[in-house]
């Protein structure tokens, strides 16, 4: 920190030697926000409680109540304003009480303008990292905010409902009193059971309450009864939702429905089932036909080589083709272009020769060019032979669902980076450390033969690998010389704390970002921690990111060292290979050197954060 940073802060400086005070406060006025002169412990009391400075600078022996009376008596209703005490030599006495009142600076008189300004620099330092850390707090809120947004949508848009771990209701929308014919003061406090159709077999049920009860999410159909005793179909998601501390919340339920594409399907099998049917019963089963897919539902219907006999009013409005455009057309024209590149379509056929149903998400497109994204579900019809003659296809659009889905994940990946950055800023890192180390993993798994997928997440992940230095004490985290045996095996917790904290998480990012955190401090030769694990048993995740921190930490101050020379990290490199790195992607970073040195130099440390991608 300089000079500079002393602009935001106002300072309370009590000095009774009118000559001293004048000159140090002829200069300190030009650096700070707002300086306020005392001339004893008495004025300074009172100055502090009227103006509330930011810092405090103070002589010890002064007239009517000296400096230590006045700390004392401040201190019992602020414990946090940083105080630097000016002495003489010959007051040591004094000092030891100061210490007792958690004085954070002395500066030994006569008063050196350089030596004041570092001490001062010294104590306004925890008060902006505060400040950073409340400001990314409130982002975290800010995106929290979103989410609850995100959430309404979601209730309004769909059948909704939220239970407690017995199974009770204890929320439902409007959507769910329209279609079960229950108002929601009858359906809270009551179980699901109340509307179950009896026909539903109990294997179902259970089922749904294994998979829930164990974490996970249950989708299916299920039928249900209304109030008036009607049936009707819902293709359902229920799963858990925990707090913040990994305990239970609720469960949630998400519905659509299927009622009438169900009855179509009752309707067709049917007919089918019949060995004879005489004119009028055809007309009557052909008029019904029509009128069933006619629905709000999208679809289509095509020959077995994909070619499109039949879309329905819906499908022409969701794709915005008219139906004597796409007639005789191969529905594969609509698909996205990453779908016509993929064995999918020929496995696809195959199942629905097998009479095997087909469910898929797959991304259209539209006559404007628009990508819109359905659940698709394609049904094989057969003769009364038994022969696949043709492929009914059923749409539900996704296209907002799969949206928020992608804008969940983005915030997700923006609370990871956050959580990673406040972990550094805590032991005294910046920001930009994690970033840069998102960026070398992400390029060494690239060149270590790593998806883009998982690289991708690597690069997620990658910024929690120290989150649990949260738990190690600021006198080992941040100590300036060189730890103890004690202090060292302290330190070394953090990463089982990190592990600890997110392996609990079903979230992919947050899975690898465990796993980063676990395995980044372990070594090839199996002379690392937490575990001693060798070789290839490490994690990818951890060999990769352990390079990367390794390779960013030593290139940049630390609050224990000075940033090394290239070339002294390189022969490092060079003499860790096969010991502490694996000596396969070290040969990968010496050959591709150049462009990690590219990401270093563009993420360099003059650069704000904010204009990091």
């Amino acid at each position: 920190m300089s000079i500079d940073n002393l602009k935001d802060f106002t300072i309370l400086y009590v000095e009774d030697n009118r000559d001293i005070s004048e000159e140090v406060a002829y200069m300190l006025q030009r650096y700070v926000k707002k300086l306020y002169v005392a001339y004893d412990g008495k004025e300074g009391l009172e100055a502090f409680l009227k103006n509330k400075p930011d810092i405090i600078i103070t002589d010890i022996q002064m007239p009517i109540m000296n400096g230590l009376d006045m700390i004392e008596i401040i201190r019992k209703t602020n414990t946090e304003v940083p105080i630097i005490v000016t002495t003489a030599f010959n007051e040591s006495d004094y000092l030891l009480k100061a210490i007792e009142l958690h004085v954070d600076a002395y500066q030994v008189k006569p008063i050196k303008m350089k030596m004041l300004i570092k001490s001062l620099n010294k104590v306004i330092e925890p008060i902006v990292l505060r400040e950073q850390v409340k400001q990314k707090n409130e982002q975290i809120s800010e995106n929290n905010h979103y989410l609850e947004q995100f959430k309404n949508i979601v209730y309004e848009a769909s059948i909704f409902s939220s239970s407690d771990k017995n199974g009770i209701i204890t929320d439902i929308n409007k959507n769910y009193e329209l279609i079960s014919g229950y108002t929601r003061e009858e359906m809270i406090g009551n179980p699901h059971t109340i509307h179950m159709d009896d026909s539903v077999e109990a294997e179902i049920y259970q089922d749904l309450r294994d998979t829930i009860q164990s974490g996970k999410i249950w989708s299916g159909m299920i039928k249900n009864k209304s109030k008036s005793g009607k049936p009707y179909y819902v293709i359902t998601e229920i799963g858990p939702i925990y707090n913040r501390d990994g305990s239970f919340k609720e469960y949630i339920g998400i519905r659509n429905d299927v009622s009438e594409l169900e009855e179509y399907k009752l309707l067709l099998k049917n007919e089918l089932a019949k060995t004879s049917n005489n004119l009028e019963e055809t007309i009557n089963y052909t008029n019904q036909y029509e009128n069933a897919i006619n629905t709000k539902t999208a679809i289509l219907k095509t020959d077995t080589m994909n070619i499109i006999t039949y879309a329905n009013d819906s499908f022409c409005e969701l794709s915005g083709y008219k139906r004597e455009e796409i007639l005789g057309h191969n529905c594969l024209e609509m698909r996205h272009k990453k779908h016509q590149e993929t064995l999918n379509c020929e496995l696809r056929r195959e199942q629905l020769s097998k009479k095997k149903l087909v469910e898929e998400i797959l991304t259209n497109i539209k006559k404007n060019g628009d990508e819109y994204i359905v659940d698709n579900l394609f049904y094989p019809i057969v003769n009364l032979e038994g022969e696949v003659v043709e492929h009914l296809q059923i749409m539900y659009d996704i296209t907002e669902l799969m949206q928020l889905n992608q804008e969940i994940i983005d915030t997700q990946k923006e609370v990871v980076l956050t959580m990673g950055a406040i972990g550094e800023t805590r032991s005294k890192e910046t920001g930009l450390h994690v970033k840069r180390v998102a960026e070398y993993s992400y390029l060494l798994a690239r060149l270590s033969g790593l998806s883009e997928k998982e690289a991708s997440l690597l690069k997620q992940a990658s910024p929690m690998h120290d989150i649990g230095k949260v738990g190690i004490p600021d006198n080992i985290l941040n100590k300036p010389g060189k730890l103890t045996d004690e202090e060292f095996e302290i330190m070394k917790t953090h990463a089982e704390i990190g592990y600890e904290m997110l392996k609990y998480s079903k979230r992919a990012i947050l899975k690898a970002s465990a796993t980063v955190a676990y395995t980044h401090h372990e070594k090839y030769n199996g002379t690392g921690y937490p575990n001693k694990t060798i070789g290839k048993d490490i994690h990818i995740y951890g060999r990769i990111t352990a390079i990367a921190d390794v390779f960013d930490a030593l290139g940049h101050d630390r609050v224990y060292k000075k940033a090394w020379p290239l070339e002294d990290i390189l022969e490092l490199f060079t003499k860790e290979r096969g010991k502490h790195f694996d000596p396969d992607l070290i040969d990968l970073f010496f050959e591709n050197l150049e462009k990690f040195l590219s990401i270093k130099e563009r993420m360099n440390e003059n650069i704000s954060l904010a204009t990091i991608d």
